[in-house]
């Protein structure tokens, strides 16, 4: 089955401020309605999705690598504050107007961050992780993502120390095959997509741990902006047969009743692997 992971049409690395490099990929007609791509944890700019979709629907869509993964250079320290602060360079250095954004699994804070910050005109937040620290999930995480949450809040750093000696393609690979339900396997251990999934994974490792390491702690900390002041549309998708620990506990169910113009898509059918088996449905949610 087709996936829709496609080569990108364009890669490059756009410099900030600062300096530093942030790496990006690009799908679609490059004069295409642009829609930002936060990818999910320990990949890189390489896994797109939609290859079928983006060309049809005029879309021009752009991944990005968070500082310290892939071709984007580290920035220790990093918030998602931060994030959004380059990406507003990003924007305005490629001319991407007012983008929208999806944001898969880990990648959902960030997107929102970008929502938050007044730099997108909608989300569509895939599979997303939720604010996993709030005080509405205190009773209902598994144990092993409570101590996950718990030891980010005791002492951030030493987290990080700790994921950083977790974090590797071989480790996270098995995590997310033991994770997912036989829907998700189906997917990951595709012969075509598995080839996709793992260079993007190489790539997001080729600097070391530490970037992987820093988007986990930011994903399991608290979010330093409310969901409640988001004023742009947001598409909440998820699947129904999704076991994954670290997504939303309840499947976006109190996120979309914070969110003032949130709309939840919950699919009885399908699993944590939405943004490859229903990319059509989630492009085609956002602005054109």
């Amino acid at each position: 089955m087709d996936y829709g992971v496609q080569e990108p049409a364009r890669l490059g690395r756009t410099r900030l401020p600062d300096g530093r490099l942030l790496g990006w990929a690009e799908w679609g007609p490059a004069d295409g309605t642009p829609v930002l791509v936060c990818p999910g944890a320990a990949t890189s700019r390489w896994l797109g999705f939609g290859g079928g979709v983006v060309g049809s629907a005029g879309i021009r869509l752009i991944s990005v690598d968070r500082p310290g993964l892939g071709a984007s250079d580290p920035a220790p320290g990093r918030t998602l504050t931060s994030w959004a602060t380059d990406i507003r360079h990003l924007i305005r250095e490629r001319g991407l107007r007012t983008p929208s954004a999806v944001g898969f699994s880990q990648g959902a804070p960030f997107a929102l961050a970008l929502a938050a910050n007044g730099l997108v005109n909608a989300v569509a937040v895939v599979s997303g992780s939720d604010e996993l620290a709030h005080p509405r999930f205190a009773h209902s995480l598994s144990p092993q993502v409570r101590d996950l949450v718990d030891a980010v809040a005791a002492d951030p750093g030493a987290a990080e120390v700790s994921f950083a000696e977790f974090g590797s393609t071989d480790a996270l690979w098995d995590l997310i095959i033991m994770a997912s339900p036989e829907a998700d396997r189906a997917v990951y251990t595709d012969p075509v997509f598995q080839h996709a999934f793992r260079r993007a994974m190489d790539e997001a490792f080729s600097q070391g741990p530490a970037g992987y390491a820093r988007d986990t702690v930011l994903a399991m900390g608290r979010w330093p902006f409310d969901p409640a002041d988001i004023a742009v549309p947001v598409d909440l998708w998820y699947g129904q047969q999704d076991t994954s620990p670290v997504h939303s506990p309840d499947l976006g169910e109190s996120l979309a009743r914070v969110i003032p113009k949130a709309t939840r898509h919950l699919l009885p059918a399908a699993a944590g692997a939405l943004l490859w088996t229903h990319a059509d449905a989630v492009l085609r949610s956002l602005p054109t």
